[in-house]
């Protein structure tokens, strides 16, 4: 195996072993950056609603803030998603691990509640 890659195995519950990697780091993406940008602005964010509520401010103005605060989550989520699956799904389907899969289809399941 590559000495740039770190390799990790994967064990089925049939026992079979899948082995992938993730280049050299642990689930660092290209856009790691802009999604911790987007989770401290959505804490910001939902810091203020929380403010707003102890404030005692309009409930209509609250739901409309809170609701903002859930599509930046959501949309950060997306961001997330897409470089997972150009990253460490890419690598999984090459080496054949369908843990990761099964993994990304309960993930995507929770997700979309």
């Amino acid at each position: 195996m590559e000495e740039d890659k770190t390799y990790h195995t994967h064990v089925s519950e049939d026992g079979t072993e899948y082995t992938h990697s993730h280049h050299g780091h642990t689930h660092t993406h290209k856009n790691t950056k802009v999604v911790e940008n987007r989770l401290s602005r959505a804490i910001g964010h939902l810091e203020s609603v929380k403010r707003m509520v102890s404030e005692g401010r309009d409930c209509s103005e609250v739901l409309i803030q809170l609701s903002a605060v859930i599509s930046a989550l959501n949309n950060t989520g997306k961001v997330i998603l897409k470089d997972h699956i150009e990253n460490c799904i890419v690598d999984a389907v090459e080496s054949g691990d369908k843990k990761a899969i099964d993994d990304l289809n309960h993930a995507i399941e929770r997700f979309i509640k």
